[in-house]
């Protein structure tokens, strides 16, 4: 009998949040809220991967090249991401955060700029911030966060954030898986001047108690830009603060010089 009643207990809580997750959610803030509790405390710090890149050219042509990156989360400064593009000799790639790009050729920084990159709070930071830290770093993608609308992806329930309507193809939005609390897919313009950018997260693995989309494509105008692939990824192990210094580009170990990293 009283096994019977605490295991009772013990289920309210879980229905209690999957009833919440089918709740619509008032605004954006609290789809960035529901993202961060799914995995408060268990979403992975760190992360390394190889990417093929397949980019297109304006005329129609593309070219394919293999990118390292590397991926960490610290408190001070947040997700950083650094990219190594093509031999790793050869010292070119770029270092982002959430608000500001460091390019390097040749292993010297060679431009800073005071944008950064839009996916590091909705894939990274979200899980490992509080929220209104990941409301401030999105500031700059024009998302409003007042208009929230449900919709179907890849036969999936979402949550779209920043539009009313998911035949919105203009307004600045992401879309959260409402299961996985994940996002599937953003819409943003890089530039004032710049066309949307339709992105496609797919073929999501799990990986050390969170996920990881190991497929990217990006549209402009409907045409292909720029599509990733990942391989060889691995999550949680202990990455070097000097990997994420854009002044000194190749003096740190890399992960990439060997087999494949240390977990």
């Amino acid at each position: 009998m009283l096994k019977s009643i605490f295991s009772a207990l013990a289920a309210i809580p879980f229905a209690a949040m999957a009833a919440n997750a089918q709740r619509p959610p008032s605004n954006g803030q609290e789809v960035l809220q529901r993202m961060h509790d799914a995995y408060a405390g268990r979403w992975y710090k760190s992360l390394t991967f190889r990417q093929q890149t397949t980019q297109w050219r304006p005329d129609g042509t593309s070219a394919v090249s293999t990118w390292l990156e590397s991926l960490r989360y610290t408190p001070e400064i947040g997700a950083q991401l650094r990219i190594d593009i093509g031999d790793l000799a050869a010292g070119n790639g770029v270092l982002y955060t959430a608000d500001s790009t460091f390019v390097i050729r040749a292993a010297k920084l060679t431009t800073t700029r005071p944008q950064g990159n839009e996916f590091l709070p909705l894939i990274e930071g979200v899980y490992l911030q509080p929220v209104e830290r990941t409301l401030r770093e999105l500031r700059g993608t024009g998302i409003d966060f007042t208009r929230v609308s449900a919709a179907r992806w890849d036969d999936r329930p979402v949550w779209i954030v920043g539009a009313t309507s998911p035949a919105d193809s203009t307004s600045p939005q992401f879309w959260v898986d409402v299961e996985r609390n994940v996002v599937v897919r953003m819409m943003l313009v890089p530039a004032p001047t710049a066309p949307t950018m339709d992105i496609h997260l797919e073929r999501y693995e799990p990986l050390a108690g969170g996920w990881l989309a190991t497929k990217i494509e990006m549209y402009v105008a409907g045409k292909p830009r720029q599509f990733e692939e990942y391989s060889d990824w691995h999550a949680g192990m202990d990455l070097p603060a000097a990997l994420f210094n854009s002044q000194n580009w190749t003096q740190a170990s890399h992960w990439g010089k060997s087999s494949t990293p240390d977990e």
